[in-house]
């Protein structure tokens, strides 16, 4: 990896702040109505030739988790760079990693936890860079009513409470397991799901008395679920490493919104805790 400049802090116009805030608007909204780390390296230079097919695309996978936040940030990015599309694709950190280190295309990968780069190339960033965008910690999410009435992480040990997980393999469910070892918590786990979204949609749907999910994740959800914190004593953080793979003008654009003062507060404001 190319060492280089710490990552350029730019200052978006008032169109990227009208649309991002319009588009974390929308998010809670629907949420309400439906049911450890890297080290970092800075922006290389641009090179306008670098990247995909097209220099007017930048085609972003990242962790499910980072949702709302990202597409918040993609349309301000579109709205102030008219003609360029941010296509973005959000699924599980292992899945993703391992798609990209099977030839699949991408400019900008962003990851939970630092687990699922080891599924990379060594050299995915080499023409580019990495820096850690955002931390996490982990929550318990019940049904808004939460039947279950559960207060702490021992609750989840009560007979005849339904507990759904992210599946084991996934940074979601190693940091979920992690934390109930801590904590020596043993749950009825009735099923592990691929992705935390799909997890919180147990909860959501009134499917599971809890799950155990990333803190932005019961943000983002709003009123349809009801979250528990879990002491810091006993919770795991995971950093979010983000891998620009390219120099194309747009991706190192991208990048650098993202790890900007504006992207901070994007993802902070979505539940995340600065990188």
């Amino acid at each position: 990896m190319r060492g280089s400049r710490p990552i350029r802090r730019c200052r978006p116009t008032l169109a990227y702040a009208a649309v991002a805030a319009a588009v974390l608007v929308a998010s809670a909204c629907g949420a309400r109505g439906g049911s450890g780390g890297g080290g970092e390296s800075g922006v290389a230079d641009v090179d306008p030739g670098a990247g995909g097919a097209s220099g007017s695309t930048v085609t972003v996978l990242a962790a499910a988790s980072l949702t709302e936040p990202l597409t918040a940030l993609a349309r301000g990015y579109e709205a102030d760079h008219p003609g360029v599309q941010v296509r973005l694709s959000f699924g599980s950190s292992t899945t993703l990693a391992r798609q990209v280190a099977e030839g699949a295309p991408a400019d900008i990968v962003a990851l939970a936890g630092s687990t699922a780069l080891a599924k990379l190339p060594p050299d995915a960033a080499q023409d580019g860079g990495r820096a850690t965008i955002a931390r996490n910690a982990m929550e318990i999410a019940t049904p808004a009513d939460n039947p279950g009435r559960i207060t702490a992480l021992e609750d989840l040990s009560r007979p005849g409470l339904d507990v759904v997980l992210c599946a084991a393999t996934v940074p979601c469910g190693a940091a979920a397991d992690a934390v109930l070892s801590r904590a020596g918590v043993t749950p009825n786990v009735v099923s592990r799901e691929v992705d935390v979204k799909a997890t919180l949609a147990k909860v959501r749907l009134g499917e599971a008395d809890a799950a155990v999910v990333y803190h932005s994740d019961v943000v983002s959800a709003g009123d349809a679920v009801h979250g528990v914190a879990i002491p810091a004593a006993r919770n795991t953080t995971l950093d979010y490493p983000m891998l620009w793979l390219n120099r194309a003008e747009h991706t190192v654009g991208f990048a650098e919104l993202v790890g900007s003062r504006e992207g901070v507060t994007a993802l902070t404001a979505a539940g995340f805790l600065a990188p």
